[in-house]
């Protein structure tokens, strides 16, 4: 029943990364954490291993997800050459900080990022991208990837609520800021990844199948079935209008922005 689970969540959570470039970590941390709540495993931790087995899945579902947009030429490599070093410095870090913040406390800044990521986004899907825009210099876009790293490696996430907009803003329509948010995925999930790891070694985290922050039954399962449903997402997101897009990234980002703003103040009742 455990691994059905995982595999369900898997599913879910690829089709969401290819469709919306955000790696499956909006829809895996919530789950996840309901999953090993009921579980009942340290609660000092479950966010953490949440989040942290999140960013370890991300890394097959990014490979399955950039493959298909790349078929479409729609992955502005140049632009992630740019930003990649920053994403991978800066994913380890956001690793450390995570380590530092407590299960609630977690869960209140993830509610509240994806809220105003959900803000940002609708009120803007129906905003025609500026051509005359571009992007920023090279240092510029590699200090936009270590601040896109950090805050990807603390909310478990492949970067996508921040790629995306920060993409779209310098002038880059939508489906190749999906597709170019798929590929910077796999250097936040990988830094990330390594981060939970070492840092949750360091804990001491004792909770059976695990290596530090990550749960590996359920990183084997979520893996196995989202490499495949990524590409089904990716095939969607080409055929949806970018406002239509936007408007359904920013409706998840509220619902789960909600449930974990929720959990936070709870557990502090």
């Amino acid at each position: 029943m455990e691994l059905i689970i995982y595999l369900l969540i898997g599913a879910i959570a690829g089709f969401t990364a290819g469709l919306f470039g955000v790696g499956g970590g909006l829809i895996i941390v919530p789950i996840l954490y309901i999953v090993f709540t009921h579980m009942n495993y340290d609660p000092d931790v479950i966010m953490h291993m949440a989040v942290g087995t999140s960013l370890a899945t991300i890394i097959v579902t990014s490979i399955s997800s950039v493959m298909a947009h790349h078929k479409k030429g729609a992955v502005l490599w140049t632009v992630f050459r740019h930003l990649a070093p920053g994403l991978v410095v800066g994913s380890f870090i956001g690793a450390g900080i995570a380590d530092y913040l407590s299960g609630y406390g977690l869960q209140l800044l993830i509610g509240f990022f994806a809220l105003w990521v959900a803000f940002k986004m609708f009120m803007g899907a129906n905003t025609q991208i500026d051509p005359t825009k571009k992007l920023p210099s090279t240092p510029m876009q590699m200090a936009a990837g270590g601040g896109i790293g950090i805050a990807s490696a603390i909310f478990g996430i492949g970067g996508g609520s921040l790629t995306v907009p920060f993409l779209n803003k310098c002038g880059v329509v939508m489906q190749k800021s999906v597709a170019t948010s798929a590929a910077c995925g796999l250097p936040i999930a990988i830094a990330g990844a390594l981060g939970f790891i070492w840092f949750g070694q360091q804990s001491n985290v004792d909770v059976p199948n695990t290596l530090g922050y990550i749960h590996i039954y359920a990183f084997i399962g979520i893996s196995m079935m989202s490499f495949f449903t990524a590409k089904v997402g990716a095939k969607v997101a080409h055929r949806l209008s970018p406002a239509m897009l936007k408007k359904c990234f920013a409706s998840l980002l509220s619902i789960v922005g909600i449930y974990f703003i929720v959990q936070g103040f709870s557990s502090f009742a």
